[in-house]
This record gives C-alpha cells, sequence and structure tokens, in this order.
C-alpha cells in the first residue's frame, strides 16, 4: 500500500480521467491509465473483465504482464477465479496469497495465469452500472501480503471513474452490431453487390452518429467531472460529503450512456417483430424501476404486423417505448397494459396505466408527447391521449389505417 497525501492522490485520479478522454477501444483504455492506477496501487498485472451480453461469458482486457486471460475472447463465468465477484456474491475480493487462496482454485476454475505468473497478492472489486455489475477491475502482485481494505477503497474510485467510459464503448459495439444485423438483411433482400455497399454505409453512419454523441455529451460530462475532482485536489484535506457531488455526477453520466444505447435501433425489433419488440421494452422498463410494477401485453393482431413496412414498425415501436417510459417514470402506476388489435383495416396500438395521470406531469413530458404526434403523422397514424379507466391514470392510442392484404398477390 502506498501513502500519498491527499492532493497527490486526486491529482492521480485526476490524470485517469484525462487519460482516458479520446480513448475508442478496452484495450487501450485500460492501458492508457495504467501508470497513473500504479501511482495508486503499486501492481504487476491489471486488468479489467467484461460481461458479455446476457452475462454468462467474460473477456479480459489486460495490461503489464501478458496471461492467457487476455486470449479468452468469451470464457464462462462459471469458470472464472473471480466468478463470486462477477455474480454479484461479494463485493470485493482481497487476497493475500493467492497461489494457496482456496476460493481461486475451484474445480473447473481457469487458475493457470495466477500459478504461472505467481500472482500473489490480489485485489477484485466490481465496475456498476446503477446496480448492474458490468465488469471488474482486478490489481495482481507477484509478492505477497501487498494489498489492505484501503487499497480495495482506493480500487473502488478508480472503478467508478472507468466505468462510465467502458459502458460507452460497450454500449458502441451493441449498436454497431444492431447496425450490422439490418445492414446483413438488407443484403440478403437486394443482393450480395448492393447489399455490401449499403452495409459499409450503414456502419458508417452509425459509427459516426455513436462518435459523435460519445464526444458531445460523455465526454463533455467526464471533462466536467475532471474539473470538479481538480478542485477538491487542490485542498489538503477532502470531507467525505465532498465527494457526494463526484458520485452523483457518475451516476448522471451513467444514465444519459443508457440513453445514448436507447437510440440505436432495436435489434430485437428487427429480430422477432414489433409485438415481441414492445414486450420486451415494457419488462426490462417496469423492472429496472425496482418498485414491482404488474404489467401484459395482450396482441390480438393475427399476424397483421408480420405485414407492416420497416419504417412503420419502427415508428409505431417508438411512440409506444415512449408511451410506456412516461407512464413509468412520471406517473407512479401501479400497472401498465399495452393491447395490440385489428379492427376493420385499421391496427391499433392502447398503452393504459393506472398512475397520477398525464396533466401533473405535462410539463415534464410535453417533449415526448410532441414527438410521438410527429411520428404518427409521419405514418398517417391517428394520436391520442387522455384518462384511464373511471378517471385514474392515462391511456395513449395510436391508430393506423391498413392497406387491404390481396391473397392472390401472394405479397407479405
Amino acid at each position: 500500500m502506498l501513502h500519498l497525501a491527499p492532493a497527490a492522490m486526486f491529482d492521480h485520479y485526476l490524470g485517469i480521467s484525462r487519460l482516458l478522454a479520446g480513448q475508442l477501444d478496452f484495450r487501450s483504455a485500460i492501458r492508457s491509465v495504467a501508470a497513473e492506477v500504479a501511482h495508486i496501487i503499486p501492481h504487476d498485472h491489471l486488468d479489467v473483465c467484461v460481461l458479455l451480453e446476457g452475462g454468462n461469458y467474460h473477456t479480459a482486457y489486460e495490461t503489464g504482464i501478458e496471461t492467457a486471460w487476455g486470449d479468452l475472447a468469451g470464457a464462462p463465468v462459471v469458470n472464472s477465479p473471480i466468478r463470486s465477484l462477477l455474480w454479484g456474491e461479494v463485493d470485493f475480493l482481497l487476497a493475500d496469497d493467492a497461489m494457496t487462496d482456496p476460493r481461486f482454485h475451484f474445480e473447473g476454475a481457469f487458475k493457470r495465469p495466477i500459478v504461472e505468473q505467481s500472482l500473489r497478492s490480489r485485489l477484485h472489486v466490481p465496475m456498476k452500472v446503477q446496480g448492474t455489475i458490468i465488469a471488474a477491475l482486478s490489481c495482481s502482485s507477484q509478492r505477497a501480503d501487498v494489498y489492505t481494505m484501503e487499497d480495495i477503497e482506493r480500487a473502488r474510485i478508480i472503478a467508478d471513474l472507468l466505468t462510465p467510459y467502458f459502458f460507452a464503448l460497450q454500449a458502441a459495439e451493441q449498436a454497431q452490431r444492431s447496425a450490422i444485423v439490418e445492414a446483413e438483411a438488407r443484403a440478403r433482400e437486394e443482393g450480395l453487390r448492393q447489399g455490401a455497399l449499403k452495409l459499409t454505409e450503414a456502419l458508417e453512419q452509425e459509427r459516426q452518429r455513436i462518435g459523435m454523441d460519445l464526444h458531445d455529451q460523455t465526454l463533455a460530462d467526464l471533462t466536467r467531472l475532471a474539473r470538479r475532482i481538480d478542485r477538491l485536489s487542490r485542498n489538503a484535506e477532502v470531507a467525505p460529503e465532498a465527494l457526494e457531488p463526484v458520485s452523483r455526477s457518475l451516476q448522471h453520466c451513467m444514465q444519459d450512456l443508457r440513453q445514448i444505447i436507447e437510440q440505436a435501433k432495436p435489434s430485437v425489433l428487427q429480430l422477432f417483430g414489433l409485438a415481441q419488440a414492445i414486450e420486451h421494452h415494457l419488462d426490462r422498463s417496469t423492472r429496472d424501476t425496482g418498485s414491482g410494477i404488474e404489467w401484459g401485453l395482450v396482441d390480438e393482431t393475427h399476424g397483421a404486423l408480420e405485414r407492416l413496412e420497416p419504417t412503420v414498425s419502427v415508428a409505431l415501436f417508438r411512440i409506444a417505448q415512449e408511451a410506456i417510459n412516461n407512464a413509468v417514470r412520471h406517473a407512479a402506476p401501479l400497472a401498465v397494459m399495452v393491447r395490440l388489435e385489428v379492427d376493420d383495416d385499421r391496427l391499433s396500438i392502447e398503452i393504459s396505466d393506472d398512475g397520477s395521470g398525464l396533466a401533473k406531469t405535462r410539463g415534464r413530458i410535453g417533449g415526448g408527447i410532441d414527438n410521438m404526434k410527429t411520428r404518427a403523422r409521419l405514418i398517417s397514424a391517428r394520436f391520442t391521449t387522455g384518462p384511464g379507466h373511471n378517471n385514474r391514470g392515462a391511456v395513449v392510442r395510436v391508430v393506423l389505417p391498413l392497406v387491404p392484404h390481396d391473397p392472390a398477390s401472394g405479397s407479405n
């Protein structure tokens, strides 16, 4: 453990924030900050273990001693020596000598790098976004009995600085994969030659959009955070309550990153269709609140959704998504229901809740309602809002005229 004055410590934290700016991939990000981290926590090996989509597999981005962990593109979490941390069973791992610590040597554990590189002292802390573990920060030394609980606290601060940027990089990769899926589908329909061109264009546009969002929003947030830490570093002593605004800023930054992800075209919609995409978003939105909101979706469209143009499906999904978000975030409902129906060559989507209604929150969500109206107008649909059953809650309804389907044409 190093003994540093508070001002010197904050200088190194500030250095980490500055060095992260402009890094465009996981490996360069962790390598760019390794020296500053070493000033705070000495190490022979440093890595960030990132959970892959679904949380059952992980990969490691390392610096210092290179190990076999860095060669695994998608290893099962169940075989990770730090699986208890990645599963959230423990809040940290601290080992005086991992060579003999039974926590790292269970049956099936991929512990070879610990033995081959004599990684004795080890500490690990989770990297979380709104309570969900997305990765783990790990420091290792070849000497035993190096780290203490004070190093764990320092590692948690470093993890808080790294998490927003790693979350942004993860979001960019997921959005790029979604763009690839969409572009490949178009390529199959239009032919390999023209499809390859559209694939390139779609990827470039998505890369530029994500790059602009990260630059204009994420980098700006991190810059403001770096300046705040800079001001704190000028004080000889920093009270714990002075760090509260820094933590709050990190939470805001992570929330903004979630919104950047939401702007990417939803892969669930492309893969499974409109009803499943709405159901997926409804489930996730109500679950994320942690308040036990009940929800339900009734689909009585009898296959009509499959005949919609892709642009129409996207517009309808965005309208439903915004209506669900407004209900969950602003109306404090006990239940949210979605009903999809076809009647007399008209498709209707109705989102209802039993919350506080639209009137009390109009000032906050007016922009969202305007966006829904605009999307409906662009696809020639009728959009209405009103009170729910017995004047409780609210109902958002969009009605789309359907083009008559001619079975003899054989079209879908």
